[in-house]
């Protein structure tokens, strides 16, 4: 009951968050979350968890500033967080992000053959999805639903109406439903960033970490590439978007020996911009 009451009073300010958020409108929005999320982040998120990922990935990136990466990482979290509200504008436009890699995702839609696409929570990571489904590819992604009862039936909204409307439930069935969507030439999009319990350890920043196999398993069996994309926020709130060169599961001998290779794509992505990953993710417990 306890953990209700709280799930209750936590949605209360958050919806009174997004209601000051349409009030401001988007610019004068991320500004202000930026720095509401700097003050009251610490406060919520574990600085041991923190502290414990820069323990094991500041030697393996270059020019590594704790106090820096932090500070943007909790900005970068509150304009995200604001963003939420604003994602029927982002579905209308097409000014506020640049594509890299479009042919990737050309020969996607004239092939009719589906992919796996894989990335882990950096900037606006929403976006990612979004971009692929405007243009017309058919896609399902995978999601972890939010523990708060009163919270997440409002984010699943607004995924299904402006990111994609075939959302996923991480979990034995969510496997399930995306082997059907595959049988049904619809491509994946997953994170692959965050600690799984049914996972495999596998070296994360030379550490080991449960990962999911899941992207190497239905490229394996299904014989179908997996693309890495990376999103980056720009200086003036714009976004860059790319979509990397595929990989294919012939050229590796197993599961794990894929998963391995996703992991390295992974730490570089980290590493091009340490600021914008969620350095909050408990990933190596």
């Amino acid at each position: 009951m306890a953990k209700i009451f709280n799930y209750l009073i936590q949605s209360i300010f958050i919806y009174f968050f997004f209601l000051v958020g349409f009030v401001f409108q988007l610019k004068i929005s991320r500004k202000l979350f930026g720095y509401i999320f700097l003050f009251i982040g610490p406060m919520i998120k574990s600085k041991k968890i923190i502290k414990n990922n820069f323990k094991i990935c500041s030697s393996k990136i270059s020019n590594f500033d704790e106090n820096k990466i932090v500070k943007n990482m909790w900005k970068n979290y509150g304009m995200t967080f604001i963003e939420y509200i604003f994602l029927s504008y982002f579905r209308k436009s097409n000014s506020h992000v640049i594509v890299k890699g479009e042919e990737n995702l050309s020969l996607i839609y004239n092939q009719g053959k589906p992919v796996i696409f894989i990335s882990g929570h950096f900037a606006n990571f929403e976006l990612m999805s979004m971009e692929i489904t405007k243009r017309k590819i058919p896609l399902a992604t995978i999601y972890r639903p939010l523990n708060n009862l009163f919270l997440n039936p409002l984010m699943e909204y607004l995924r299904k109406k402006y990111v994609c409307k075939n959302q996923i439930k991480k979990g034995i069935n969510g496997v399930r439903d995306a082997i059907k969507y595959i049988k049904k030439k619809h491509s994946i999009a997953l994170m692959i960033d965050q600690r799984v319990s049914e996972g495999e350890r596998i070296n994360f920043f030379n550490v080991p970490a449960l990962t999911t196999t899941l992207p190497a398993q239905i490229s394996t069996k299904y014989d179908i590439d997996i693309i890495p994309v990376y999103i980056e926020r720009q200086e003036d709130n714009n976004f860059q978007i790319e979509f990397m060169r595929r990989i294919n599961p012939k050229n590796f001998t197993s599961k794990i020996q894929l998963t391995e290779e996703l992991n390295i794509v992974l730490e570089e992505m980290i590493k091009r911009n340490p600021n914008q990953w969620i350095w909050t993710h408990n990933r190596w417990k």
